[in-house]
């Protein structure tokens, strides 16, 4: 197919940048603790990685992941990164005649994944100041009925930044009880957010969790997430799994790890992320009709907004990629208000951002009069 081949073309390109500086994909380019290093070094050194790992996930790492997520009694599948987990999901609740509910923005990938297994797909604009750029109950339960088979809450939201409340959350777990729908809470940013609340404490017999390793840790192209689920499901959503030989050893080895060094990690990448934030906002603010409309934002990332100052996302991107610098344009993640925004990734090192604020305010001078921009995807 020639859109995949010109995707695939694009990010092969990217990749082969040399001193690219990614700010657009909300990967963590953070230089990795000693601690998951070592892991991985000792886990290729010994050859670890001839032998296949266990279907399900080391056993340590299953127990681990649960720790961590603050959710005794429930089980951890271990996939090849988030996505996967969530690919299971669709597969396992999608078919015709069943919806999926969702926001827009959100993540697109498990909207296909939907559309794939024949699902109708609703998505519930929440791009906006009427609704504080976030679901809420009222919409939700407008959008659901006996035909809502998934109800998936990006939370935070990728790309807006908005974290769900335990109230609203509460009221999102009833909801999906009362309309027979399984609640998928996609949890990749937790990490970055305060007082973050897992659907599974709120529902813990009809909600499931997706996780990452990617966003907080930085194991991206190691490709390790989980799905964490009650005992009930496990076999259901388990039984759609397609990497049937294990997860990567390696990645594994990474993630357990980095688990175990987590609280003072987090607080190390934490602390560089805010302070990117913190200057991105400033540069934005100098620039007449840039503005961020969600802050403080509880992703690794921030979304500008471009369309007051008449500069087209996709021109901004393009004169960014000529400097070797990655954003993304809001069309990724949504056709109805992608015209409106970029997404800038901000745990990366501080001199990335530091090279951005300072081409900001010329690329935004550039933008105005690009007008042929190459596909973006």
């Amino acid at each position: 197919m020639p859109g995949l081949l010109a995707r695939n073309r694009y990010f092969d390109e990217l990749a082969g940048t040399p001193g690219l500086m990614w700010l657009g994909q909300n990967t963590n380019h953070i230089p990795a603790h000693p601690a998951v290093r070592q892991a991985m070094i000792a886990a290729i050194e010994t050859e670890e990685y001839n032998a296949y790992a266990p279907p399900l996930g080391f056993e340590a790492l299953r127990a681990a992941i649960v720790a961590d997520l603050r959710v005794p009694g429930m089980e951890a599948l271990v996939t090849e990164g988030g996505v996967s987990a969530l690919a299971m999901i669709c597969r396992a609740r999608c078919r015709p005649g069943t919806t999926f509910v969702t926001t827009d923005p959100t993540w697109k990938w498990p909207c296909q994944f939907a559309r794939q297994a024949g699902a109708e797909v609703i998505e519930i604009p929440i791009y906006g100041p009427d609704c504080g750029y976030r679901l809420t109950p009222a919409a939700l339960e407008a959008a659901v009925d006996e035909r809502t088979a998934v109800i998936y809450i990006v939370d935070p939201n990728n790309p807006l930044g908005t974290s769900c409340t335990v109230d609203e959350m509460r009221a999102f777990a009833a909801i999906a009880r009362d309309c027979g729908a399984l609640l998928v809470h996609d949890c990749t940013y937790r990490d970055f957010a305060d007082g973050h609340h897992p659907a599974l404490l709120e529902a813990p017999d009809h909600s499931v969790v997706s996780l990452s390793f990617s966003k907080w840790l930085g194991l991206a192209g190691l490709r390790i997430g989980a799905l964490v689920t009650p005992p009930a499901l496990f076999e259901e959503l388990a039984g759609q799994a397609t990497s049937v030989l294990g997860a990567s050893v390696v990645a594994q080895r990474a993630a357990m790890a980095g688990l175990a060094v987590k609280p003072g990690w987090m607080a190390t990448v934490r602390a560089i992320d805010a302070a990117n934030k913190a200057r991105i906002h400033a540069a934005v603010a100098a620039i007449p009709g840039l503005s961020i409309p969600v802050w403080p934002s509880h992703g690794n990332f921030l979304v500008v907004e471009t369309d007051a100052a008449g500069v087209r996302p996709e021109a901004l991107v393009e004169c960014f990629r000529r400097r070797r610098v990655m954003i993304r344009q809001g069309a990724y993640h949504t056709a109805r208000f992608g015209s409106r925004f970029v997404k800038i990734s901000t745990s990366v090192p501080a001199e990335w951002v530091e090279a951005l604020c300072a081409l900001l305010p010329a690329m935004v001078e550039e933008a105005h009069l690009l007008n042929d921009v190459p596909a973006q995807f």
